[in-house]
């Protein structure tokens, strides 16, 4: 009786393990190959999204939480260590075929990228998709090598150096800001074939040819590519040293400095209209200024020169008073601005405080003091020119002073400039005014003294000169003493 009990038991377990794993085996998914419906996938900032469809069975057979994810190979194809580009919400998709959309990470580099569908609840696989291209552009737009000169030069038996400029002129976008990028360089074989000739940020150059390079994204097509460079190999006489304003030319002085740029060499010396700058002795130069500038390359065993007419996008004007102006009290001063500015503005000041109101090109001053108007190019390149200039009370040349003075000082202070005699002395008087030396030499003599003496410099040295002076009046009175002249 209790061996049949035992049994029974035995049978009991049995049937309980073959009803669970009958569950289990019945609770299986299958997933099919994944379809890209495309070939490469050449992602960058403005567009990164791709679908990737799929069936499964059966559909029953999903957990309520389960999650599709997919997955990314390495650009070998191999899945040792894949990379998950999308995971589904839980319980999200239920029907089949299903569609999933994802994009590639940024490291994304290769021809032989794959894709394969996993699911969570069952857990279940699919097989590989087929291989495709896949680049993520971080870099997609042209660039500069050689600070952007067209040509270079080497000497015979020697080579050139060309390289990717970083940041190089201007707005140049500098693939090498992204370190994860590679490149290939091209010799130009005709002007629309090329033929590759090596990787990497430089490539040094012993054939004469044209070359340029690209950013390594494999078959998608890109803009991430350089300037072509000339290359030609200098056998006899003097290369050419092609020279390139980073601001272009002319240039617009108010984006700050150009910065001009030739070919590479051992040694270099730049000239401003045929002058030696001094210190500019490296490939680049730096300036704001217009003119002709000149550099002379040595290349080693051979030289090359060359020469850019440089000029400004501003503007010419004149102003039509003196720096220095004498108005009498009352009186008043026309100021006018002739300019070839496009669309000028105007902006007067008085002291350095703006006039209110004074916008046109012309200005009437009444006070004495300092003056100065800003002409503003508006329209174009916006630069700026100044001109300044001052307006003093004119001096009443016969003042009335009471002796005669002894001491003079002409130093263009306006203080005791000249010799100032008191007014019964001066010209209308008929006095004759006569000044010699301490030698006895006469330097003035007249009936019309005009409280001007000395015009002209005395090339006064450390020792104060002594004169004499002689009046006489009409009625034959006669004053006589000296006059020392100081610095």
């Amino acid at each position: 009786m209790r061996k049949t009990t035992t049994l029974k038991r035995c049978f009991f377990l049995l049937g309980i393990f073959v009803f669970l794993l009958s569950g289990q085996i019945s609770a299986q998914v299958v997933i099919g190959t994944p379809n890209l419906a495309y070939t490469r996938a050449c992602a960058s900032d403005s567009f990164n999204s791709y679908n990737v469809s799929f069936v499964f069975s059966p559909e029953s057979e999903l957990s309520p939480t389960n999650q599709f994810t997919v997955e990314m190979s390495d650009a070998t194809g191999n899945f040792a260590n894949p990379t998950i580009v999308f995971t589904s919400e839980p319980g999200a998709v239920t029907a089949s075929p299903a569609t999933l959309n994802f994009g590639i990470p940024e490291t994304t580099a290769g021809e032989g990228y794959r894709i394969r569908i996993k699911s969570s609840g069952p857990v279940a696989s699919s097989s590989n998709s087929v291989a495709f291209a896949a680049y993520y552009k971080l870099q997609d737009s042209p660039f500069t090598i050689n600070n952007l000169v067209s040509s270079g030069a080497y000497c015979s038996g020697g080579s050139y150096l060309l390289t990717i400029d970083n940041p190089g002129n201007g707005s140049n976008d500098s693939p090498l800001n992204y370190p994860s990028l590679t490149y290939k360089w091209y010799r130009e074989t005709s002007p629309t074939t090329s033929v590759y000739v090596g990787e990497g940020s430089s490539l040094s150059v012993n054939q004469q040819g044209t070359y340029f390079v690209k950013t390594n994204y494999g078959t998608c097509t890109s803009s991430s590519f350089s300037n072509r460079v000339k290359i030609s190999e200098v056998t006899s006489g003097e290369a050419d040293a092609a020279i390139v304003s980073s601001l272009g030319n002319p240039f617009c002085p108010a984006d700050g400095m150009t910065t001009l740029s030739t070919l590479g060499g051992v040694s270099y010396q730049w000239f401003k209209d045929g002058t030696a700058i001094a210190d500019a002795t490296n490939q680049m130069y730096q300036t704001n200024e217009s003119g002709t500038f000149s550099v002379k390359v040595d290349l080693g065993s051979c030289t090359a020169s060359g020469s850019i007419d440089l000029e400004s996008k501003g503007f010419e004007s004149t102003i039509d008073v003196d720096d220095v102006n004498i108005m009498e009290s009352g009186n008043s001063l026309w100021a006018t601005v002739t300019t070839s500015a496009n669309n000028p503005n105007f902006e007067w000041y008085f002291n350095d405080v703006l006039i209110s109101g004074a916008q046109d090109d012309f200005y009437e001053a009444t006070s004495f003091g300092n003056y100065k108007v800003k002409v503003i190019q508006t329209s174009g390149c916006v630069v700026s020119q100044e001109f300044n200039f001052s307006i003093s009370e004119a001096q009443d040349p016969f003042p009335e002073v009471e002796h005669i003075p002894n001491l003079i000082s002409p130093n263009g202070d306006g203080i005791n400039d000249t010799w100032i005699i008191p007014t019964k002395y001066v010209s209308g008087t008929n006095t004759e005014v006569i000044i010699m030396t301490s030698q006895g030499k006469v330097v003035l003599q007249t009936k019309d003294y005009l409280n001007n003496w000395p015009e002209t410099s005395l090339d006064l040295n450390s020792i104060n000169k002594v004169f004499y002076y002689v009046i006489i009046t009409e009625d034959q009175q006669t004053k006589k003493g000296s006059i020392t002249v100081v610095k």
